[in-house]
């Protein structure tokens, strides 16, 4: 069965363009044509294709150098040169310009599918590298939310219900909690899960530029704007769009965001040309969307258009009984990473893990343990080794008869964090869970040498 593709043609001979548009069309995916480089490089600016067949001969813009417009713009397309004047020279300099593959003139359909078949067989395989790729990460990542907790347990049996279906999914909850690893199970566990899952990170993208990462720009559409770009929802085409931390995007953007989920279609700044999209719509926040609505500053419709099948998450604090079971795995975890061999988590550590209150919750979390893992000298981490951030003062028995060790311990860790990185005084404060002026004041007090 022929793998679904969007092709573009571009051939300055109709029938030719016919031609091909009839042996394309079986492959299920949309076929555009172009009659000229010109049409062929405004086309490319205004939507993503699989595959351009293109011919090298053509007045005005050529076909080669439509190749290598092609490539600088959107390397990952493949592109198909056909000509009547076939020579060794020009089919050289097409596949060191990016071509891959050449196809000379007359060629019948059967000749065209075999090359547009062995084409689209490479991009599935680099397809499926990826996936392979993402899979053994999302795998080792699963095991941040996956816990023993009855509140676990039923959001994951949500997921594996929700999952197979097409449904807007809002996940909300803390920072740490996992938010985005349930977004990915879900979408393993959908008919789209050969198809791309990609991230908006609300948060971090700034705000002027926010629906060019959605929706894409043409080149020249603002300054700085020096090549076309595909946005977020192109990239997503046929798969899963994750909008992680929804509620920071602004009042003006979640309009077009709306429209966008509603219509299925996307036009890129600066460009005029709709673009149909089929993506799943995943999104997750840590704030009060609800209570942003009531001030104005998140859009009622637009909450409600996401919020079709809510997941929550459980802080860590809520689900104590996930604490050891997730220390337990962390150890073992990165005794490999670290090629330490520490035997167990003392049940005085396990009692200090599961008191604490865990406001960075699982991610936190890990990042105890292995901070523990590294700086532990034992066979058995124990609740002086739970240094940072605050463990040892929300001890059950209490900080005054652990005060006394506390100095003694604090200087050792932050003289073996220095040692593991070499003296690099930003990389130990972060592994300690403190900022650099903190560490330099702590170095100070304990009369630890800065020796870079």
């Amino acid at each position: 069965m022929p793998i679904s593709a969007n092709f573009l043609v571009v051939d300055d001979e109709e029938v030719m363009r016919d031609s091909c548009r009839q042996v394309l069309a079986s492959y299920g995916g949309d076929v555009r044509t172009a009659p000229d480089g010109v049409a062929g490089l405004a086309a490319v600016h205004e939507e993503s294709f699989d595959v351009v067949i293109l011919d090298l001969k053509m007045p005005g813009m050529d076909g080669m150098e439509l190749l290598r417009k092609i490539k600088e713009e959107n390397p990952e397309t493949i592109v198909i040169v056909i000509t009547g004047y076939a020579t060794v020279e020009s089919a050289v300099e097409a596949m060191k310009s990016g071509a891959y593959d050449f196809l000379p003139k007359p060629f019948t359909p059967d000749e065209m599918r075999a090359v547009i078949g062995r084409a689209l067989e490479r991009r599935e395989l680099l397809a499926e590298k990826e996936y392979l790729k993402d899979e053994l990460r999302f795998r080792l990542g699963m095991d941040l939310v996956v816990g023993r907790s009855g509140a676990m347990r039923a959001v994951l049996d949500l997921v594996s219900k929700v999952g197979p279906t097409d449904s807007t999914v809002l996940i909300t909850g803390e920072s740490g909690t996992g938010k985005e690893l349930i977004a990915r199970s879900i979408h393993r566990q959908s008919l789209r899960s050969n198809k791309p899952f990609v991230v908006v990170d609300c948060g971090a993208l700034v705000e002027n530029l926010f629906e060019s990462e959605l929706f894409g720009h043409v080149k020249g559409a603002f300054t700085g704007a020096i090549v076309t770009k595909h946005g977020r929802f192109e990239l997503a085409n046929g798969g899963t769009l994750f909008f992680d931390e929804i509620g920071n995007i602004g009042p003006g953007v979640q309009g077009r965001l709306l429209r966008a989920i509603q219509e299925r279609e996307v036009t890129k700044v600066g460009g005029t040309r709709p673009v149909k999209v089929d993506v799943r719509i995943i999104a997750a926040t840590n704030k009060n969307l609800q209570g942003m609505m009531r001030e104005g500053t998140f859009r009622d419709d637009l909450y409600y258009r996401l919020g079709v099948v809510p997941i929550n998450l459980m802080p860590l604090r809520e689900r104590k009984e996930d604490i050891p079971f997730l220390a337990a795995h962390f150890l073992q975890e990165y005794n490999k990473r670290r090629k330490k061999s520490i035997k167990a988590i003392s049940p005085e550590a396990i009692e200090v893990l599961v008191n604490y209150e865990w406001p960075g919750n699982v991610r936190e979390l890990e990042n105890t343990v292995e901070r523990a893992v590294v700086l532990t000298e034992g066979g058995i981490i124990g609740p002086n080794d739970l240094v940072y951030p605050g463990l040892l003062a929300g001890s059950p028995e209490g900080s005054r008869r652990r005060q006394g060790h506390l100095a003694e311990v604090e200087e050792k860790n932050i003289v073996k964090a220095l040692e593991t990185f070499d003296g690099n005084r930003t990389k130990a404060a972060k592994f300690l869970g403190i900022d650099r002026k903190t560490l330099l004041r702590k170095m100070k007090r304990y009369g630890i040498k800065e020796e870079d």
